[in-house]
Parts: C-alpha cells; structure tokens; sequence
C-alpha cells in the first residue's frame, strides 16, 4: 500500500463507510502522520451512520473524510451483509486510539490531546503516558464547550502547530468533532476523532465488557449506564439504520433480478 492509498470505501444508508480493519487503518493513518499529509479519519458506530444520513451538511463533511471506520458492529456486520466484506472485527475508536499511541511511540510521532473538559483532557494524558513509555504528548486543549470564535480558533492552530505534532485525537463527540476536524483539514496531520475514546482512557467512564461488545451490544450497556441521556439516540437510530439497511438490500436485490 502506497502512503496516500486509503481503503475502499462502500455506501450504508448512503454514507461511504470504509471497507478496513484496525492494521490496515493505523498503516494509512501512521504513513499519513509521517509525511504531514493533512488526514481525516473517524469511527462511526450506528449513531454516527444514522446522523449522517439524516443531515446533508454533515454527510457532505464525511465525504471528505480519508477514513470512516467501521466502529460499531452493526455497521460491520452491513457491510459483510451488503458487499461481502469479510471483515471480522469493527474498528473502534478508543481501541483505534492505543493501536495509533503504541505506532506513535515506535515511529517517533508526537501527539495532540483535543477535547473534553480540562479535567478529562489532563487525566488522559497522564493515562496515555503512563500505558505508553515514551508517548510524546506534544500539545493538549480541553473543549470550549461552544464555538470559537476566529480569535480563540486562530490561537488554538497557532498552538497546534507550534506543537508539532503529527495527529490530533479530537473528542468532542459526534458530529462535532467530524466538523472541527473538517473546518481545520488544512493542519499538516492527521485529525483522529475518537469520541468517547477521552472519557474511557481517562477511566471517568465504564466500557461495555468485550463479550458484550463483540455480540455488538455495547449500546445497551452505554444505555443502561446513561438511559436519560442516550434512550432517544438507540431507540431512534438503531430503528432508522434497520430500515435503511433493509431498503438498501431489497433495492440491491431488485437491481440484480432486472
């Protein structure tokens, strides 16, 4: 794979999801680092997907993207439903997040830390570097929690910059970080939106057991954890992904018999 090659990419619910797996994602996103090649890459799992397809602003971001992994198994599982994919595991992002932190390391990329509260932003860099040896965190800002204005954005690429490094993790939870990664495409790294990739490796929030992840039932754990919060989110985008899912099939299936 040349540096700048990116995986293909497949529409579900109309979104071009990228056909890869978590090595083949982290090469891409590691060459790209190296070279300074401006990169956009996030996870999506169903919520993402289903945002997308319901918000023509943010589904003309996503198509700029060089990489929109396959967080969740759901959207995994359409992809080896509708193209035969043969993919066996999901890219999630927090685990995403450790495989590029561990290739930092070993190719001497350093790292900016873009999101969460300040609380959360310290706490994960001190757990980053406390897992990783020799993880160079060049470079950190908490979220603003509201948008910047083109004082506070300027300084904050004057700071990205002046760190050096070569990806920015952003955390702001979707779509926000998909669209602060797209309005700062022109930084010379690659941009890595991870969500709740911040809260999880700061350990200020559970992660769903493995067994429960794999069986792609990581969302009803987040819900049961947060249900005021997160039961509109699963009632409304797992129903809509089933359907648009079901469409696209029988609308595939309609396109082969004639």
């Amino acid at each position: 794979m040349t540096p700048f090659t990116f995986p293909v990419r497949k529409p579900l619910a109309g979104i071009p999801v990228s056909v890869t797996d978590y090595d083949e994602a982290a090469d891409c996103l590691i060459a790209a680092a190296k070279n300074g090649r401006p990169t956009l890459a996030t996870a999506l799992a169903v919520h993402g997907l289903m945002t997308a397809a319901q918000s023509n602003w943010f589904a003309h971001k996503l198509r700029a993207f060089d990489l929109v992994c396959p967080d969740g198994q759901p959207v995994r599982w359409g992809l080896n439903w509708m193209y035969k994919a043969g993919l066996t595991d999901r890219v999630y992002g927090p685990e995403l997040m450790l495989r590029l932190c561990r290739a930092a390391v070993e190719n001497h990329i350093p790292v900016f830390l873009y999101g969460s509260t300040p609380k959360v932003n310290q706490r994960l860099a001190e757990k980053l570097i406390e897992r990783f040896d020799g993880l160079n965190i060049a470079g950190r800002l908490p979220s603003r929690f509201r948008q910047a204005n083109d004082t506070e954005d300027a300084e904050d690429r004057a700071a990205i910059r002046r760190s050096g490094a070569r990806i920015v993790f952003v955390g702001l939870g979707c779509p926000l970080q998909e669209e602060w990664a797209y309005a700062h495409r022109d930084l010379p790294l690659a941009h890595v939106c991870v969500g709740a990739a911040f809260d999880f490796h700061a350990g200020l929030k559970p992660r769903a057991p493995p067994l429960m992840q794999r069986a792609g039932l990581e969302w009803f754990f987040r819900l049961a954890c947060e249900p005021r919060r997160l039961w509109r989110r699963y009632l409304i985008y797992n129903t809509a992904y089933l359907r648009a899912l079901t469409t696209q099939w029988l609308g595939a299936r309609r396109g082969v018999s004639t």
